[in-house]
């Protein structure tokens, strides 16, 4: 604004004075260099150089339009076009600072979205491992039983107690573990269902207490028994 009011000021001067005097050789480069640092955000930025800068070229605006002192004019051209390029380079400093911090920015943001869909991936693996283990798991306890209840099927001496009488502190699983029989503590839910009739409690037993043993059963009776959610016998 203030550049192109000077110039307009000096064009009247010419025209009224008649004078076709050559303009000074720096103005006409510093001119569009002073206007460019302005636009560029320099008054915001640098406001000190930017003030020293406009100062500089006010001057030898007025002493070309007043003094009409050319030489003396164009070495305040020359200063200011000086100082006009050195806050330019402080201004492509500042913006390729910018930059750089953009950039960083946005790639530290990019690292975080990647731990964290690292972080959410290993989790859902570890979901899934824990899924299959259990699976596995169920698949080798029932496996367990099937093959236990067909060895005790194929041996010629198997155990043909049908009574049993309680001894002090034992518990489903103990009785059912014993060899006379079945010789697996975790088919002691067979023995529950025979004698509910008289536990109320499968953790409590009471000496003296005589439970029937049954003989026959189906693979249907020991593989996930109610009474093992329930109650969990140890």
């Amino acid at each position: 604004m203030i550049l192109r009011a000077a110039t307009f000021i000096l064009l009247i001067f010419l025209l009224v004075s008649g004078c076709a005097a050559p303009l000074p050789t720096w103005r006409s480069r510093v001119a569009p260099l002073v206007e460019d640092v302005g636009r560029q955000d320099a008054p915001r930025l640098f406001p000190q150089e930017y003030r020293s800068l406009l100062e500089t070229f006010e001057h030898g605006e007025a002493i070309f339009l007043v003094t009409k002192d050319h030489k003396l004019a164009d070495s305040y051209y020359q200063m200011a076009f000086q100082k006009a390029e050195l806050l330019q380079s402080e201004l492509q400093r500042v913006r390729k600072r910018k930059e750089d911090e953009e950039r960083q920015r946005v790639a530290e943001i990019a690292v975080k979205a990647e731990e964290e869909q690292l972080m959410r991936e290993a989790a859902q693996a570890e979901l899934l491992l824990r899924e299959q283990e259990k699976i596995q798991a169920e698949t080798d306890a029932r496996a367990k039983v099937e093959s236990e209840m067909q060895r005790s099927r194929k041996e010629p001496n198997q155990p043909t107690t049908t009574k049993y009488t309680v001894r002090r502190g034992e518990t489903l699983p103990q009785i059912s573990g014993r060899a006379e029989i079945y010789n697996n503590a975790e088919l002691w839910p067979i023995i529950y269902r025979a004698n509910r009739d008289q536990i109320r409690d499968p953790k409590r037993l009471w000496p003296g207490q005589v439970l029937t043993i049954p003989r026959h059963f189906s693979r249907n009776d020991v593989e996930n028994p109610e009474e093992i959610r329930r109650h969990q016998v140890r």
